[in-house]
């Protein structure tokens, strides 16, 4: 199959903060040994990896570092990472956006991008007029975007607004309006960055079966980088793995999610501290940790935590309500604390809370905590929240039952959630119901 694709030796260098060197003297410096003396660039040789966590020593950092890589025509490749880990600035040189500092790309074909919400739209243009402007950039003639504009309005479910303009669009409404033009513009490559999450789920069903027809029907090139490792395996052949501006794995798309989200990541933390934050703070989580520093756990055994709170307010009724989420990211569960909690102003305490009865598929898994009065059945009001940074692992199944025991490996597609259930016979005349 031919290649649609070349990336290489794809590298960006980026100085923090500034423009450009940020002297005149180290400008003319690089202009004179580049341009004149026909010597490298002085400014690539002390770069540091783009590493967004850690503080650095030098103002220039490698965005993208010796990418090299092949798409074949009709491929769909998701390029997945952690936030800051080059992937948007990869789609960005390939749409020529921004130039590569060194490296060279060679696509074949017209490349269609929809890089973030909004690209390309004139804000006082209507969405009508938009449809025309973005197909001109890509290079269509006026007649062939008049032959598919009706079939791009319906697409997009905006006909009501066609005619207004797009300033006054919802961010998932300009979703919306700009996939629909790139997906049906004839683009022999689709590039796809993380826009998708803006657009309802209708949308976002709708346009993952586009991107799979144009890839399966009619041989194009998809590039797909989105944070939903679901919508990844299921859209996509093949992965790529970045981090920290360089390849980190490539394969298919399941090994490229599994490799992500299990064997790249740092060792999870025991505890969490928190400070700030823009909720009301009546009571606010000063920390929590897992109780006994115990990170790994049967289906069948309790997972508890041990929350340092402290109340600015009189409380009755505190709840700690909680979400689990498997490696994908994706809720597999939510539940709050039966009991109600009282705490006085100015009180710090310790609290235990026991996630108990979840009987979890093995796999990976984190936490996400919020501290309020009420529960996902009532009205909730939070008081302080975190982030789902809490892991934890589920390495066996239940010990005291057989047929849970018996299996030896889950099937993520079964779910996150091994269910118990039970059978009995009814007699004969018992009736099921009336």
């Amino acid at each position: 199959m031919a290649t649609a694709i070349e990336f290489n030796n794809i590298s960006k260098l980026y100085r923090l903060g500034l423009v450009s060197t940020g002297t005149l003297a180290h400008d003319l410096k690089r202009w004179w040994t580049v341009n004149v003396r026909g010597k490298e660039d002085p400014y690539l040789t002390i770069g540091e990896t783009n590493d967004r966590s850690t503080r650095g020593e030098s103002d220039y950092v490698w965005a993208l570092k010796d990418i090299s890589f092949n798409v074949e025509q009709g491929d769909v490749v998701g390029i997945i990472g952690k936030n800051g880990a080059g992937k948007s600035t990869l789609l960005k040189i390939l749409s020529r956006v921004t130039a590569p500092t060194t490296g060279t790309i060679r696509a074949r074909g017209r490349i269609g991008s929809l890089l973030e919400v909004g690209t390309g739209f004139h804000p006082e243009m209507t969405g009508r007029e938009n449809i025309y402007l973005n197909g001109a950039i890509l290079g269509m003639t006026k007649a062939e975007i008049t032959r598919k504009l009706d079939e791009i309005v319906d697409f997009s479910g905006c006909e009501r607004y066609i005619d207004t303009p797009v300033k006054r669009y919802s961010s998932g409404m300009m979703v919306r309006l700009g996939f629909a033009v790139a997906a049906h513009l004839d683009p022999e490559i689709l590039v796809v960055d993380e826009v998708l999450a803006v657009g309802d789920a209708e949308f976002q069903k709708k346009a993952i079966g586009k991107m799979q027809d144009v890839s399966l029907g009619e041989g194009r090139t998809v590039l797909f980088v989105s944070h939903n490792m679901a919508a990844v395996k299921k859209l996509c052949r093949h992965g790529i793995v970045l981090r920290n501006g360089m390849i980190d794995y490539m394969g298919t798309a399941e090994s490229a999610v599994t490799h992500y989200t299990q064997g790249t990541e740092r060792e999870p933390p025991l505890s969490l501290s928190f400070k700030g934050g823009d909720l009301s703070k009546e009571a606010e989580i000063l920390s929590v940790r897992f109780a006994d520093n115990k990170t790994t756990f049967s289906s069948d055994e309790p997972v508890a935590f041990v929350f340092e709170v402290q109340a600015h307010a009189n409380i009755p009724n505190l709840r700690i309500n909680t979400t689990v989420f498997n490696a994908e990211e994706v809720p597999v569960g939510s539940v709050s604390n039966t009991e109600s909690l009282a705490i006085v102003k100015g009180e710090r305490k310790r609290i235990l809370f026991t996630l108990d009865g979840h009987h979890l598929a093995f796999g990976k898994y984190s936490v996400a905590f919020s501290l309020g009065t009420g529960n996902y059945l009532s009205v909730q009001r939070d008081f302080d929240i975190t982030s789902n940074e809490l892991s934890f692992s589920i390495d066996s199944a239940d010990k005291n039952d057989r047929i849970h025991s018996a299996i030896t490996q889950w099937n993520v597609e079964w779910g996150s959630v091994m269910f118990k259930s039970s059978l009995k016979y009814l007699p004969d005349d018992e009736k099921l119901m009336d």
